[in-house]
C-alpha cells in the first residue's frame, strides 16, 4: 500500500470519463462481493442517472445484506474503514471504496471500483473534501435465514440482554465495589461500638467519620453511574427489540394475519416488553443483588456462623414454598393472559369497524361484548393474584425472622454469655443480615415472576414462531419479467375449507395480454390473483411467469414486478407524494405525476389544498372512495410494473370514477400484462381474454364475444348485468383458440 497521498488527478471513482451511474454501482456491487454477496447489476442501471442512496440501500438489502445511508465526519469514516469497505459517494454521482485509514497521518485509502484489483490511493482528509460531503454507504453482512428463522423464546431475548458486554461489564464491576462498600458501615460500627466507646479513642473517631465521608461519597457516585448504564442497557434492548420483533412481524405470511384478529396479535406482541422488562428490571437487579452474596457470605460467617445459618435456613424455606405453587401459579397467569387477548381483540376490531357500528347502530351489542370480555379478564386477574397471594402470606414469617428474629436471637446470644460473641460484632451482623436476606428472599421471589414471564414468552411465540417469508424473499432468482403467464394443473386448498378453491386450472397468456377473469363468488377468481403474488405458496401444480416456476423467483423480486390494486386499498398517513412514491424511495415528484395522470388522479390531485402536498389522514377519510382507489392506481403503476393486477379495483367505484379508470384501461395495459378480476363483465370488453371459472375450475378462455355465443355460465352473467339493452357491445377483435385447452397447449 502506497505511504504518501496522492495529489494529483480526481479521487478513484471520480469525475474521468467513466460513466458515474456505473461506478457508482460498481463500488457498491464490490462492498457487496467483500461479505461473499454477488449483486444482479442490471436492476439499477438507469442510462444517466445515478442511483439514490435509498436505492442502494434498497438494493442491498433485498440481497441480504445490511446497509444504511449515513452523514460521516473524516474521524467517522476512520473509523468504520478499518472494518469492512466503506463506500463514498462523490458529489458528481460517482463513488470509491474507503478500505483503510489512518488518523494519525489523515490519511484514506480508496480502491477504484472500475478496478478492484488495483492499489488501493491514499488520499488526504483535504484532498477528498473536495469530491466528498459526508455521504456514504454502511455495509455489513445482515443476518442469515436460519437465524432470521430463530424460534422466538426466552433464550433469544436474554442473547440481546448478554449480548452487551462491554455494559454489563461495567455494571457488574460498579456491582461488586457497592458490595463491598455495603460491609463497611456495618464494620465501622462495630468498631465505634467495640473500640470507640470502650476506650474512649477520639483518633479513631475521627478516622472513622473520615472513611464514612469518603465510602458514602464512592457510593453515591457509583450508584449513580450504574443506574445510567442500565439506563443506556434497557434502551438499547428496548430498541433491539422493537427492531427485531417488527422485522419478523413483516416478513410473516398474509394468510396469517388473516386468520388470526390484529387485537390478538398486538396484545401478544405487546408481551414482549414485559419479557424485557423482566430481564433488565427485577432479573438484572437480582443478579447484581447477588453479587453482595460473594462479599457477604464469608462476611457474616466470620462474625457469627450460627446467625448466618439461620439466615440461609430461612431463605431456603421462601424458595421452597414459591416453588411448590409455581405449577399453579403458571395456569392462572396462562388463563389470565388469555382473556386480557381476547379482551384485547374485541377492543381493536370495534375500533377498526367502528363505521359500522354507528351506522348500524350496534353500540348495545358491542357494550355488551365488552362488559363481558371484561369481566372474564377481570375473574381470571382476580384469581391469579388471589394464587400469587398465597405464597406471600406463607413466607412472610420466615421473612420476618430475618428481619427480626435474628436480631432477638442475637440479643439472646448475649445475655446467655456466649463466648467470644461481641455487641459490636452482633450488631454488625444485624445490619449485614437486612443486606444479605435481600438478594437471597430477591431469588426466591424471581422463581414467581420466571412463571409470568414465561407465559409471557409462550404468547408471544404463539405469533413470531409461525412460518415466515424469509427463505423465499432473500433466496431464490431475480429474472428481468416480460409477463408471460402460465398455470399448469394448479389445485389449492384453504386452510379449514371443505373443497379446493382452485381444482386443475391450466392456462396460459403471453406477454402484454389483457386477461379478464369472472365467475360466481367463492369461483376461485382473488385465489389466482393470491398464487401470482406468492401470497399462497402451498399449492399442487405449476405456476410459470415467463417459462420460470414461480416458486424459484425471489419473493420479493417478484413482487416488485406486479403492481396491485385490490377493492379496499389503505393509504397510510402522510402526503399524496409519499402514497404514490410508497417503497419507491428512488423516484421522483415527476414520477409520482406520470402515475397519476395515467391513473386518471391527476385532475382531482391538483384540486386538492396542497396538490400533491395535500396530508391524508388516517383511514383516508378526507378523500372519496373513487379518489382513493385511483391513487392506489397510481401507485401501483408508478413503477412501471411489468404485470399489473387489479382485483375487483372498480366494483365499489362510482359510476363516474369507474369510467374515468375503464377509460384509461387501454393507456395503462400498453406495454403490460394485465390481469383484471371484476364481476362487472361491462370493464372487461376490452380484454384480450376472459376466463371464465366456476366452483374452482376453469370453464372456458376467450375473448367476449366467443364466450357470449359459446360458453353458458358467461351468457348468464353477461344477460343478468345488460338485460335492459338492446344490443351487446363488442369487445376487441382478437384472434384466440378455440378452447381452453388449445390455449393450455399453445407455446408462450
Amino acid at each position: 500500500m502506497p505511504d504518501s497521498p496522492s495529489t494529483a488527478g480526481p479521487p478513484p471513482g471520480g469525475p474521468d470519463g467513466s460513466d458515474p451511474a456505473e461506478l457508482r454501482i460498481a463500488a457498491v456491487a464490490a462492498a457487496a462481493r467483500f461479505h461473499g454477496i454477488d449483486l444482479d447489476r442490471t436492476r439499477l442501471r438507469e442510462e444517466g442517472v445515478p442511483p439514490s442512496t435509498a436505492a442502494l440501500a434498497a438494493w442491498l438489502s433485498e440481497a441480504g445484506l445490511w446497509a444504511r445511508a449515513v452523514k460521516l465526519s473524516w474521524r467517522q469514516l476512520a473509523q468504520a474503514a478499518p472494518d469492512r469497505p466503506v463506500v463514498v459517494l462523490f458529489t458528481d454521482g460517482s463513488a470509491g471504496l474507503v478500505v483503510a485509514a489512518d488518523t494519525k497521518r489523515d490519511l484514506a485509502w480508496l480502491r477504484d471500483p472500475a478496478n478492484p484489483r488495483g492499489e488501493p490511493v491514499p488520499m488526504d482528509a483535504l484532498r477528498l473534501s473536495q469530491w466528498w460531503s459526508g455521504e456514504a454507504l454502511l455495509v455489513r453482512k445482515g443476518r442469515g435465514v436460519a437465524q432470521a428463522e430463530a424460534p422466538f423464546g426466552f433464550a433469544s431475548v436474554a442473547r440481546l440482554v448478554f449480548g452487551e458486554r462491554e455494559i454489563l461489564r461495567h455494571v457488574v464491576l460498579a456491582s461488586l465495589v457497592l458490595s463491598v462498600l455495603a460491609i463497611v458501615p456495618a464494620l465501622l460500627t462495630s468498631i465505634v461500638l467495640d473500640r470507640v466507646l470502650v476506650y474512649q479513642s477520639w483518633s479513631t473517631l475521627t478516622l472513622v467519620g473520615v472513611m464514612v465521608g469518603i465510602t458514602v461519597l464512592f457510593e453515591a457516585l457509583l450508584t449513580h453511574a450504574r443506574g445510567e448504564a442500565l439506563q443506556v442497557l434497557s434502551t438499547r434492548i428496548d430498541a433491539q427489540l422493537n427492531l427485531a420483533v417488527f422485522e419478523r412481524l413483516l416478513m410473516l405470511p398474509l394468510d396469517h394475519f388473516e386468520r388470526h384478529p390484529t387485537g390478538e396479535t398486538n396484545h401478544r406482541i405487546g408481551q414482549i416488553f414485559r419479557i424485557r422488562a423482566f430481564l433488565t428490571g427485577k432479573l438484572m437487579s437480582t443478579v447484581l443483588d447477588g453479587t453482595t452474596l460473594l462479599v457477604l457470605l464469608p462476611v457474616v460467617f466470620w462474625l457469627q456462623p450460627i446467625l448466618a445459618a439461620m439466615v440461609l435456613a430461612a431463605s431456603g424455606v421462601v424458595a421452597l414454598v414459591i416453588i411448590a405453587f409455581m405449577p399453579a401459579m403458571r395456569r392462572a397467569y396462562g388463563r389470565a393472559i388469555a382473556a386480557e387477548v381476547r379482551k384485547s381483540g374485541l377492543l381493536v376490531e370495534t375500533v377498526q369497524g367502528i363505521r359500522t357500528v354507528k351506522s348500524l347502530v350496534l353500540e348495545p351489542q358491542r357494550r355488551e361484548a365488552w362488559d363481558a370480555a371484561v369481566a372474564e379478564a377481570g375473574l381470571a386477574q382476580v384469581a391469579a393474584g388471589r394464587l400469587g397471594r398465597w405464597p406471600r402470606t406463607l413466607t412472610l414469617p420466615a421473612e420476618r425472622f430475618i428481619d427480626r428474629g435474628v436480631l432477638l436471637v442475637a440479643a439472646y446470644l448475649v445475655l446467655d454469655g456466649v463466648s467470644g460473641v461481641q455487641v459490636g460484632a452482633l450488631v454488625a451482623f444485624v445490619m449485614l443480615s437486612g443486606r444479605l436476606a435481600a438478594p437471597l428472599i430477591g431469588f426466591a421471589r424471581l422463581l414467581e415472576d420466571v412463571e409470568e414471564v414465561r407465559t409471557s414468552v409462550q404468547q408471544v411465540a404463539l405469533v413470531l414462531n409461525n412460518p415466515t417469508e424469509t427463505a423465499a424473499m432473500q433466496g431464490g432468482i431475480s429474472p428481468r419479467i416480460a409477463g408471460a403467464l402460465r398455470l399448469e394443473g394448479v389445485s389449492f386448498t384453504y386452510p379449514g375449507a371443505r373443497g379446493p378453491a382452485l381444482d386443475g386450472v391450466s392456462f396460459g397468456i403471453p406477454a402484454g395480454t389483457m386477461l379478464g377473469i369472472v365467475g360466481r363468488s367463492g369461483s376461485g377468481k382473488s385465489t389466482i390473483t393470491r398464487l401470482l403474488q406468492g401470497i399462497s405458496r402451498d399449492y399442487s401444480g405449476t405456476v410459470r411467469v415467463d417459462g420460470t416456476d414461480l416458486r424459484e423467483i425471489n419473493l420479493a423480486h417478484l413482487r416488485r414486478s406486479f403492481g396491485i390494486v385490490l377493492q379496499d386499498n389503505v393509504l397510510f398517513r402522510g402526503t399524496v407524494a409519499d402514497n404514490i412514491l410508497a417503497g419507491r424511495p428512488n423516484l421522483t415528484l415527476e414520477d409520482a405525476m406520470e402515475a397519476a395522470r395515467l391513473a386518471g388522479a391527476d385532475e382531482f390531485i391538483e384540486r386538492l389544498p396542497q396538490g400533491y402536498g395535500t396530508w391524508i389522514e388516517e383511514g383516508s377519510s378526507n378523500l372519496s372512495g373513487g379518489q382513493r382507489q385511483r391513487l392506489a392506481i397510481a401507485r401501483a403503476l408508478v413503477a412501471d410494473p411489468p404485470v399489473l393486477i387489479l382485483d375487483e379495483a372498480t366494483s365499489a367505484l362510482d359510476p363516474e370514477s369507474e369510467a374515468v379508470v375503464n377509460a384509461n384501461l387501454q393507456r395503462i395495459a400498453r406495454g403490460r400484462t394485465m390481469v383484471i378480476v371484476s364481476h362487472r363483465l361491462s370493464s372487461l370488453l376490452d380484454c384480450d381474454l376472459i376466463a371464465v371459472l366456476d366452483q374452482g375450475r376453469l370453464v372456458d378462455i376467450a375473448p367476449h364475444d366467443a364466450l357470449v355465443e359459446r360458453c353458458a355460465i358467461y351468457q348468464q352473467l353477461w344477460r343478468q348485468q345488460n338485460r335492459y339493452l338492446a344490443r351487446e357491445p363488442k369487445g376487441r377483435p382478437v384472434q384466440a383458440p378455440a378452447d381452453a385447452h388449445e390455449l393450455v397447449a399453445a407455446e408462450i
